[in-house]
């Protein structure tokens, strides 16, 4: 049973509505109980399937100021950059058992350093366990994105704009770690949340109704450097209202996160661990053909103070709002979008626990002429103050235009 991607299988079912996609990308939630019974009858190979994407980026059209970048986003946005491939994924997935499924994704196009690049990273390596037979109820142990956040979940090759935001994804750089996670929704809910994503809506993926996890807090690929895990919990639940469809949410996590970085003469507690905890809310109107995505999440956790030099635990605060649209267009797909983001607090995972204070607007679109191609064109407006021990009293202010072309497999 080959895969595409889920986004492209939805994009074969947009194209030609009358007739059911063919391909599709194995999770869990895909398999119904009459597609059980199939998996039961297949050999191991043919129950492993491989799939990916790439893509190729340049932001600096009409660059206004090279002296804004962004850590958390792009690296390769800022004066003395070019061409980027952002991503270069590969995945291996499929149901060995018809309770058991496999999930395996490695990044070829990782950035170990500002002078290395293409390098292969882990990104996701779990497997899911269903505890009845429907496998509504699931436990997920390894490496796999932590339930917070419905734009942390949502995979890149799905999302519109081209980069997470600073307010939701300040908690979890790369919205992945190592832990144990329990998964439940009904059924018809788990084919709901698959069918969002295949369809082109741009949905989440199956991160459950609710979800319950216990890992290590310091982000995939990270060792643990303390004796805390990390407890996180979420609530979602999409539903119809006429022939809309939406999605309201609520998630919250907590631990103790351990900074990696600090800068010699900033004054932090002697064990460099500092209180994480955070809560959001979030509500979805899926694009039929308008569509709307916010998010907006408080907490508290370490941020760098300029006047003091010091890292204290503050509040943060931020979130973002999504305008969307979808239409078709003699075979072709076009998704216009607007997003605005705010965030004030700091970024744990950066040097001195960085001090941010965000706003940035940016509108675009993606043209989608066959489905395994896509190419987005996005015009960036942002006001950043981001500053540490070393660049301190640093604020940019630029715009620019952006080129992403997508190859989906």
């Amino acid at each position: 049973m080959g895969f595409i991607s889920t986004a492209n299988a939805g994009i074969d079912t947009l194209i030609n509505p009358s007739k059911e996609a063919t391909v599709f990308e194995p999770r869990l939630s895909d398999y119904t109980q009459s597609t059980l019974q199939e998996v039961k009858k297949l050999a191991w190979f043919e129950k492993i399937s491989l799939g990916g994407y790439v893509q190729l980026r340049y932001n600096r059209l009409f660059e206004t100021n090279p002296n804004l970048t962004c850590e958390q986003c792009d690296k390769s946005i800022g004066g003395g950059n070019g061409f980027f491939i952002r991503r270069n994924r590969l995945r291996v997935a499929g149901m060995v058992h018809p309770r058991m499924f496999m999930y395996v994704q490695v990044d070829f196009a990782s950035s170990p350093s500002t002078s290395s690049t293409h390098y292969a990273q882990v990104r996701d390596a779990y497997f899911d366990l269903g505890l009845v037979e429907d496998n509504s109820l699931r436990l997920r142990f390894g490496q796999s994105k932590t339930p917070y956040g419905f734009i942390n979940m949502q995979s890149s090759q799905n999302r519109l704009n081209l980069d997470r935001d600073d307010a939701l994804n300040s908690g979890s750089a790369n919205e992945r770690d190592l832990g144990v996670f329990l998964y439940w929704a009904p059924v018809k809910r788990r084919k709901l949340l698959a069918e969002l994503v295949k369809s082109g809506l741009k949905g989440s993926g199956d991160y459950g109704c609710f979800g319950y996890g216990v890992y290590n807090g310091q982000n995939a690929n990270k060792p643990e450097l303390n004796n805390y895990l990390h407890q996180v919990v979420r609530f979602s639940w999409p539903f119809h209202v006429g022939n809309q469809i939406l999605e309201t949410g609520a998630q919250a996590y907590q631990g103790k996160y351990t900074l990696p970085s600090v800068s010699s003469g900033v004054k932090a507690v002697s064990d460099l661990t500092y209180d994480d905890r955070r809560a959001a809310a979030t509500f979805v109107v899926y694009p039929k053909p308008f569509g709307i995505q916010a998010e907006y999440n408080i907490g508290r956790g370490p941020e760098f103070n300029n006047i003091t030099d010091s890292i204290e635990l503050t509040p943060i605060k931020g979130g973002y709002v999504l305008l969307n649209y979808q239409a078709r267009y003699k075979g072709h797909i076009i998704h216009p979008f607007f997003r605005y983001t705010y965030y004030d607090g700091g970024k744990k995972h950066e040097r001195d626990a960085r001090s941010y204070e965000v706003q940035e607007t940016e509108f675009g679109v993606e043209w989608i002429p066959f489905k395994n191609f896509e190419l987005v064109v996005a015009y960036n407006i942002a006001d950043r103050r981001y500053e540490d021990f070393q660049k301190q009293d640093n604020r940019q202010i630029g715009r620019f235009m952006r080129l992403q072309a997508q190859l989906n497999f």
